[in-house]
């Protein structure tokens, strides 16, 4: 049994296409609808290239589509609709599916504002409606094993976090022609009330969910404005009180010379810590208090079962990006088919629409304590 699902953008390159890999990997379900586009030709040339077989299916905007593929029945309506549009505009899209009980899975950040998220939450809560949100690195097999050895008591009590995630993108696109595609992001009428701690720090944020289950209790923020025109933030320093009082340190960038994707996260405890860094997804360092560094390898079988689970090659073969947005859609379809098929799903997990309402609360707080000149300001 595969699911339907459309999608709601992704023309263009940017991050649409690496969904539509992440969706294909595990053969769960087929693009039966969507509107990649407000460009006609456009929008079209995606869908064939994309493989739309019936092209009445294929829709000039989100409500003609909503309104059209909610008024369908049985074995031929749309189970999912993927978002892959600007911040400014997954609020409502996400809405008028919803209200047509079709189940979401939208790009972070969730929506433009706290309210908005607040009110899909309620509106998903309300209907039974699964809403998945691609916070794209807690996918990676290692981030599972990392959960799983702190779970199981391998780190003692936590008692220092640190998580970064620096880019150059924005300092190249300051000098190149070819960027008009990402320069929404830098509009606040487009991205919202902030850039990097929104865009990348929330990430980061959820990494540290993901390997660990603690959210930051309150923060304290410091903005740079990197060149100091920029009408939002390009660098991000912010200080965490997690549970127990534990002490993290998140820094985000888009100005980092120098750098591509390069998030790492270190977790330090009483009895041990871990540290994993992106440019080598498939390992994770594990030091045990007065003994010898050790790595786990991506798909060995000395690995917790999950870890293994999300693991798509042999040992010591790499994975990517693909395999992660692979891993949070397999998990995310397994959980609506045993729906669908009135059974209880196995254990699957992948970030939620409450998780993109902490991501928004994160990042209104980490803009309030800036704005205050750097005070502590509570995640609420």
């Amino acid at each position: 049994m595969k699911l339907k699902f459309g999608m709601i953008g992704g023309a263009g390159g940017g991050i649409g296409p690496v969904h539509m890999r992440g969706t294909l990997l595990d053969h769960k379900c087929e693009l039966t609808a969507g509107c990649f586009s407000r460009h006609e030709e456009k929008n079209r040339a995606q869908a064939e290239e994309w493989g739309i077989r019936d092209l009445t299916r294929l829709y000039p905007d989100y409500r003609a589509m909503a309104a059209a593929e909610g008024a369908r029945t049985g074995d031929d309506r749309l189970d999912f609709v993927v978002i892959v549009t600007p911040n400014d505009t997954h609020y409502e899209i996400a809405k008028a599916f919803m209200e047509q009980n079709i189940h979401i899975v939208c790009d972070k950040p969730l929506a433009f504002t706290v309210e908005e998220g607040e009110e899909l939450a309620r509106i998903a809560k309300e209907r039974n409606l699964l809403f998945g949100v691609t916070y794209t690195y807690s996918g990676y097999a290692m981030i599972r094993q990392a959960r799983e050895l702190i779970e199981h008591g391998e780190l003692g009590e936590i008692t220092y976090i640190n998580a970064e995630y620096p880019q150059e993108w924005l300092a190249l696109a300051l000098v190149q022609e070819n960027s008009a595609n990402a320069m929404w992001r830098l509009d606040p009428a487009r991205a919202g009330e902030s850039q990097a701690t929104a865009d990348i720090g929330t990430h980061i944020e959820y990494l540290v969910k993901a390997a660990t289950g603690l959210s930051p209790e309150r923060v304290l923020a410091r903005f740079d404005h990197i060149p100091r025109d920029l009408k939002m933030e390009s660098n991000t320093t912010i200080l965490c009180q997690y549970p127990n009082n534990v002490t993290g340190l998140l820094w985000a960038s888009q100005i980092a010379i120098g750098h591509e994707c390069d998030i790492k996260l270190r977790v330090f405890g009483t009895k041990g810590a871990i540290e994993w860094q992106h440019q080598d997804a498939g390992r994770l360092k594990f030091t045990r208090l007065g003994g010898p560094v050790q790595y786990y390898s991506a798909a060995s079988p000395y690995n917790y079962e999950e870890s293994i689970r999300l693991s798509r090659t042999n040992p010591g073969h790499p994975e990517g990006l693909f395999e992660a947005f692979g891993n949070i859609y397999r998990s995310f379809c397994e959980v609506l088919l045993a729906r669908k098929q009135g059974r209880e799903p196995e254990s699957f997990t992948f970030p939620t629409v409450e998780d993109g309402v902490r991501g928004l609360k994160f990042v209104h707080a980490c803009v309030e304590s800036d704005r205050r000149d750097s005070v502590w300001m509570p995640v609420e």
